[in-house]
């Protein structure tokens, strides 16, 4: 049943992706202030994020299953599922950072609360991976790791959703700007942003899968010796 569910995650990040670039390049886009033509970035930057997102979603609960049951399989999950997210959450950084030299006229804007906190996001997470490598018991390592995730999980909750609504962001939906669904988003481009969600995310999947496949095989040859 698993190996089915992948099959079809597999192809759905094919598809959907290949439809994402295609498509996303060629639809005409609303004429928008600022934007223009990067605004074609919405449907590769916002889509990351989500995957982002769900990747460090399914992390945390394999954390907290890991606490409950103290099960091996959980640990690798919740690792694997992160280093796969962060690797989004840096490709996210990065077309932003693309997006705002064409928009804002600068790499990073060290004013914006949305930007700095996804910073401080990434490098808790980061912090997650050398805290890991710096334990050397595996169960210690684990468990610490796992209480470590569900913190880390909860900070972007304030950090992404709640501080750039309070203060000013340069980011729409943020800071008294309007949000996309009602400035930026026409029926046209919806056409492309929801799959795309779907597409990145199935991709990071995708990924988060065969890094779990890999750590379990090296184990098992660890096993072995």
């Amino acid at each position: 049943m698993k190996r089915q569910y992948i099959r079809i995650v597999r192809i759905s990040a094919v598809i959907l992706l290949l439809y994402t670039i295609i498509v996303g390049f060629l639809i005409k886009v609303p004429p928008r202030d600022i934007l223009n033509e990067t605004i074609r970035n919405l449907f590769f930057h916002v889509p990351m994020w989500f995957c982002m997102m769900a990747l460090f979603g399914v992390s945390v609960y394999n954390s907290i299953m890991y606490l409950y049951k103290e099960e091996e399989k959980y640990d690798i999950l919740a690792v694997e599922y992160i280093n796969t997210g962060l690797l989004f959450a840096v490709c996210g950084l990065l077309t932003g950072m693309l997006w705002a030299r064409f928009t804002w006229d600068t790499w990073w804007e060290f004013s914006d609360p949305k930007l700095n906190g996804a910073a401080v996001m990434c490098l808790e997470y980061f912090a997650y991976i050398i805290l890991r490598g710096s334990i050397q018991d595996d169960k210690t390592k684990a468990k610490v790791s796992s209480v470590y995730n569900i913190f880390a999980a909860a900070s972007i909750i304030p950090l992404i959703f709640i501080l750039p609504r309070i203060k000013d962001s340069l980011h729409p939906g943020n800071g008294g700007n309007p949000g996309f669904k009602p400035y930026d988003l026409d029926n046209t481009m919806r056409l492309v942003f929801y799959p795309a969600i779907i597409g990145w995310t199935c991709l990071g999947l995708w990924i988060a899968d065969i890094r779990v496949r890999i750590k379990k095989l090296e184990n098992e040859v660890l096993e072995t010796e």
